[in-house]
C-alpha cells in the first residue's frame, strides 16, 4: 500500500497521520539541538583557559624568620654542682691545759697569721702562771669557735677554726664517662644563687688518682676565685668546667639546621636576580661541629654575616620565595 498511516494511540476518532507531516514538524527541533550542542563544545571539556593564564599566577611565598651567622666562641664543658669549702682549714690549740679566761675573736672575723684567739689560764690551787696565749697559725676567717669563757680545755682540744685566707674551693664528681675530658688548669665558670646572674672563675685545682668504686665517680677538686669576699664555704655552686675552647668560628643557632636524607644543611637568603626586591632562600650544605646550648658551630659552608632562615624552612627548597617576618638579634660573639 502507498498511502501507509498511523493511527494515533490517544485518537478517539481514529484519523490517520502521515509519516511526512511528523517528520516535517521535528526537523526544527533537531537543527535546534544539534545548535545548541556545538554551541556548548560538545567535547565536554569546558571552558578553554586563555592564553599565558598559567604563565600569570604567581609563585608560593613562605613566611620565614631569619637570623646573621655570627664569627665568636663557642665552649663545650660539663655542668656539675657542689658547695663550696674552704681551701685550707685549721684548728687553734692551746700549749697549755686549764680554764679560758679569754677569747679574742668572733665567728667571721678574719684574722692575721699570730692574731690571738683565746687565752688559757694554766694555774692551778697554790700555783700561779700567766695566761697562755693560743695564735692564729695562718691568715683567714673564723668559722667555728668552740672556746668560751669559763671553759676548761686540754692541748687536744680546738678553740677555733680558720678557713685559710681567700682560697675556697669546689668538690665535684665526674662520672666515669666523661673523666677523659677533665684535665688540671682547665678553666671554670660558677654561678650562685646568692648572686644572681653574676659569673665567678675558678679552675680544676686537684683531680683524683682513682675512682669510686661505689659511685662509679671521680673526685675534681676547683680553686674559687673570691673578690670582694662575698663567698662562703657552705654555699651551694653550679659549675661549668670548660672542656673544649674554640675562637673565631661561625656560629648559628641549631635551629637553622636541617638534617633529611643523609644531608646537612641550611637556607641562606638572597636576593632575585631578575628583581632585587624580592628574597629567595638559598639551600647551603654545612659541615657542623659543637653543638652546646641551642648553639652551633659551623666548620664549613657558611660565612659571618649570612642571612639565615631560622623559622619557617621546613617547607622550602632551593630558590623558593620568602617573606621576611621577622629578623631576630644575632648570638653573642662571646
Amino acid at each position: 500500500m502507498n498511502n501507509r498511516y498511523l493511527h494515533s494511540a490517544g485518537a478517539s476518532k481514529g484519523r490517520p497521520v502521515h509519516i511526512a507531516k511528523i517528520v516535517k514538524k521535528s526537523a526544527p527541533l533537531c537543527a535546534a539541538a544539534l545548535i545548541l550542542f556545538s554551541a556548548c563544545g560538545g567535547s565536554g571539556d569546558g571552558k578553554k583557559a586563555a592564553p599565558g593564564e598559567d604563565a600569570a599566577q604567581e609563585a608560593p611565598v613562605f613566611a620565614v624568620n631569619t637570623t646573621t651567622a655570627v664569627k665568636g666562641r663557642i665552649q663545650d664543658y660539663l655542668a656539675l654542682s657542689g658547695d663550696i669549702t674552704a681551701g685550707t682549714t685549721v684548728d687553734v690549740f692551746s700549749d697549755a691545759a686549764g680554764k679560758v679566761v679569754r677569747v679574742y675573736v668572733a665567728i667571721g672575723d678574719r684574722v692575721s697569721r699570730g692574731a690571738p684567739i683565746a687565752a688559757v689560764d694554766p694555774s692551778r690551787a697554790g700555783m700561779t702562771y700567766l695566761p697562755s696565749v693560743a695564735e692564729a697559725p695562718i691568715a683567714g676567717v673564723i668559722t667555728a669557735l668552740p672556746a668560751e669563757v669559763g671553759m676548761t680545755v686540754s692541748q687536744a682540744v680546738s678553740l677555733a677554726r680558720i678557713a685559710g685566707g681567700n682560697a675556697l674551693e669546689i668538690r665535684l664528681y665526674v662520672a666515669e664517662r666523661f673523666i677523659s675530658r677533665i684535665a688540671l688548669g682547665q678553666p671554670c665558670e660558677i654561678a650562685l644563687d646568692a648572686w644572681p646572674g653574676e659569673v665567678f672563675r675558678g679552675s680544676v685545682s686537684e683531680v683524683a688518682p682513682t675512682v669510686d668504686p661505689a659511685s662509679r665517680t671521680m673526685e675534681v677538686r676547683v680553686n674559687v676565685e673570691n673578690p670582694g669576699f662575698r663567698l662562703k664555704t657552705g654555699m651551694f655552686a653550679k659549675v661549668r668546667i670548660i672542656t673544649e675552647e674554640k675562637e673565631g668560628i661561625v656560629k648559628i643557632p641549631a635551629s637553622a639546621v636541617i638534617q633529611r636524607f643523609g644531608e646537612t644543611y641550611l637556607f641562606s637568603v638572597e636576593t632575585d636576580i631578575a628583581d632585587p626586591s624580592i628574597y629567595v632562600a638559598r639551600k647551603k650544605n654545612i659541615a657542623p661541629g659543637i653543638l652546646i646550648d641551642g648553639v652551633m658551630e659551623i666548620e664549613e659552608g657558611l660565612e659571618p654575616d649570612e642571612e639565615i632562615v631560622i623559622r619557617g624552612q621546613t617547607l622550602l627548597e632551593d630558590g623558593a620565595r620568602i617573606n621576611i617576618i621577622d629578623q631576630a638579634a644575632p648570638l653573642s660573639a662571646r
